[in-house]
């Protein structure tokens, strides 16, 4: 009879970052296990439970022994296994004597001895012999054990220990040591080891709270006892769903609130990971304090303390902060004090460094970094301040923006990498900069540079007005890609460990932004990819980067921009556009005419034929560049030149002005003459002059059609 299983594996203090994946990961291994042996049924639903000094899994419904299985084994083909006499083979004979079958060959086809006899049927080709026999079911002893040792060996741990058992003499390896192990089918104890433990009923309370040792009598009775004795929360999501409930309730009686959500989530998991019967506290700490950038607080005190500062309405920082302990006590004040007397020493550092970088202008610290190597083939980063300085130039002279502040912006930008609280946080890249930069008096835009230089990509939030800040980006995105494509170290796979697939998206929010400020001043973009990278490669000294670098890194480009767009638009749509890499800036714009272009009732034949054109120009090498209207003989071409006259004029103008769509409306009004074409003419006439003409015609069709986008790939 089925009955409900746990299993549970008592540790020391796992690793908090990776509690939730071992946890997830330990049950799910379990149950693949059970599954694979026939143990589990469409009922047996499991639950992973994951503490500081716990992984564990309960599963629902699951058979004391898997259920025997018939095997069918095919031998070997008749002709092989039958002797001219009929008799069987040697070779049969071995076979059977090698798997411990050989009384088989002595009896009739189809005849049992115990579970097992010989078939012969056919097996798609000849006639085969099989061997027919049954799987006896594993046990659930079995099974599990093998299920446990198998789910241990593939946690994702992020770095083993070696420990010694009680005996003084074993060692086992895991990711902290484990001192006890719970398998429980119903209330029997299963007969299980594993990491030198043998399974029994026993588990175990808070460390300094509730009962210590519990008897559990049943698996079903695991959650609860823990909860109500023990005083730990074994769920991981549901202790998580209290931490945050108490944060939100504290937060609020404060007037105060967590910040967004993504800036206090990971660390949410992470104090979830730490506790098992969470309580949180308020604590404070000298307003004075505030006058240090809020960032350097925010970072020390959930990155160090693993506090939560609170904010008030408009976003900033207050003094309060709140504690997430693994002690529920009835007066918490030793607790408070003692934290916040922990947290003073580490906001005073932050204080000190802060006080101690303003002392230095980040203008004199530029130099100290000819003393920081960038990559060991690409020179200091010195060596690459002045090709972005150079970059950011060439940018503000294309969109417009002023030169001398990109430049200064550039040459300031990594400055706040050699301060001592870059040092200490080096999440705090360019935010420490637009600090000092404001604190030296510089240009405030130069400083909004500074601080924007590392944002994953420019958006809609972002100000179109600071043009130096896009300057800067884009300098420091296209220098990023060249340089580091350039010495070979391409994204491979999954590892990219120069984030040049981010770069690469940076670079294309960036143009995305400043496409639309050029629409609203009613002129293109001067600002082009392709030129950009030959600019920035025109900055290594000869012999540094490889050759014939720029098509590859374009295209590395677009294929980012064709991943990122497929996840929202068609993906043929975004294909026909990325097929002429157009500038990037209107890559989107292009991409949506085409989804309406391709609702019309015309598309699909203008798409056919448009493949169909393309063909046919392939394979000519035909010379004729203009339509001679003398030599359209047929009333079909001459309609179809008619017709590309008369358009010509409406689809450039529409292009000219971004209309893309309409555009692509216009050419619908081909469908009929293109059509009649290709039913009624013959493009490879016998006279020369009359085929080039017609190519001639297609070409210019062709042309016409594909300005927006690679028509034909919309073709069926």
């Amino acid at each position: 009879m089925s009955a409900n299983l746990l299993v549970e594996l008592f540790t020391e203090e796992l690793p908090p970052k990776a509690l939730k994946r071992l946890g997830d990961a330990f049950a799910g291994g379990i149950v693949e296990g059970l599954k694979g042996s026939g143990l589990l049924d469409a009922t047996s639903k499991a639950k992973a439970f994951a503490t500081p000094r716990r992984l564990a899994v309960y599963i629902h419904s699951v058979l004391p022994k898997g259920v025997d299985r018939p095997l069918e084994q095919k031998l070997m083909p008749v002709a092989v296994s039958r002797k001219e006499d009929g008799g069987w083979s040697d070779a049969l004979r071995k076979k059977l004597a090698g798997m411990g079958r050989e009384q088989l060959a002595d009896v009739p086809v189809n005849t049992r001895v115990g579970t097992d006899s010989l078939a012969i049927k056919p097996d798609g080709k000849a006639d085969s012999v099989y061997l027919r026999t049954v799987a006896v079911g594993q046990s659930l002893e079995q099974a599990l054990a093998k299920a446990i040792e198998e789910a241990i060996a593939k946690l994702p741990i992020p770095k083993v220990m070696s420990y010694q058992l009680a005996d003084g003499t074993t060692t086992v390896k895991f990711v902290r040591p484990a001192h006890g192990l719970v398998a429980l089918h119903g209330n029997k104890v299963l007969s299980v080891s594993a990491l030198g433990l043998a399974a029994g009923r026993m588990t175990h309370g808070h460390r300094f709270k509730g009962t210590k040792d519990i008897s559990l009598e049943r698996a079903d009775e695991y959650e609860a006892r823990l909860e109500n004795e023990g005083e730990v929360i074994a769920d991981f999501d549901k202790r998580k769903a209290e931490v945050a409930r108490q944060l939100s309730e504290k937060a609020q009686a404060l007037n105060s609130s967590l910040g967004p959500d993504a800036d206090y989530t990971p660390l949410l998991d992470e104090v979830t990971a730490l506790v098992e019967y969470p309580t949180v506290y308020i604590g404070e700490f000298e307003p004075g304090f505030l006058s240090v950038p809020q960032e350097c607080l925010i970072l020390t005190m959930r990155q160090n303390q693993k506090y939560f500062p609170l904010f008030d309405a408009g976003g900033k920082l207050t003094n309060n902060f709140l504690i997430v302990s693994n002690m529920r006590v009835a007066n918490s004040k030793n607790i408070v004090e003692g934290n916040q007397r922990v947290v003073r020493p580490r906001l005073a550092d932050a204080r000190f460094f802060f006080e101690t970088d303003k002392k230095t202008k980040l203008a004199d610290r530029v130099a100290q970094l000819g003393g920081v190597v960038y990559h060991n083939k690409l020179g200091s980063q010195l060596d690459r301040v002045e090709r972005v300085r150079t970059l950011a130039r060439i940018v503000a002279q294309k969109i417009g923006a002023d030169a001398s502040l990109a430049d200064r912006a550039a040459l300031l930008a990594k400055a706040d990498l050699v301060t001592n609280m870059v040092g200490e946080f080096p999440e705090l890249q360019g935010i420490m900069g637009r600090y000092y930069a404001l604190a030296d008096g510089e240009d405030a835009k130069v400083a909004d540079a500074i601080g924007d230089q590392y944002r994953i990509r420019m958006d809609e939030h972002s100000d179109p007005a600071n043009l130096v800040s896009m300057c800067l980006f884009v300098a420091d995105r296209t220098e990023t890609l060249v340089g580091i494509w350039g010495i070979g170290l391409q994204p491979t796979g999954d590892k990219d460990p120069f984030g040049l697939r981010r770069a690469a998206l940076g670079l294309i929010s960036a143009f995305e932004l400043l496409g639309s400020v050029s629409r609203i001043e009613g002129k293109p973009l001067a600002l082009q990819l392709p030129e950009l990278i030959e600019e920035a490669l025109n900055l290594y000294k000869p012999g540094t980067l490889g050759k014939d670098i720029t098509l590859p890194i374009t295209e590395f480009v677009f294929e980012r921009y064709r991943n990122q767009l497929a996840l929202t638009f068609e993906r043929t749509a975004v294909d026909a556009v990325i097929a002429l890499q157009p500038p990037l800036d209107q890559i989107a714009a292009r991409v949506n005419a085409v989804i309406e272009f391709g609702a019309l009732p015309e598309a699909a034949s203008l798409a056919a034929a448009n493949k169909r054109i393309g063909n046919i120009l392939k394979k000519t090498d035909d010379a004729v560049v203009k339509i001679d209207p003398s030599l359209l003989v047929e009333p079909a071409e001459k309609a179809l030149a008619s017709v590309v006259e008369k358009v010509r004029p409406d689809v450039a103008a529409r292009f000219a002005v971004n209309d893309y769509a309409g555009s692509l409306k216009v050419l619908a009004q081909a469908k009929e003459p293109v059509d009649t074409f290709f039913n009624d003419v013959m493009v490879m006439a016998e006279d020369p002059k009359v085929r080039g003409n017609r190519v001639a015609l297609l070409r210019e069709l062709h042309a016409l059609m594909n300005q927006v986008a690679d028509i034909s790939k919309l073709a069926a």
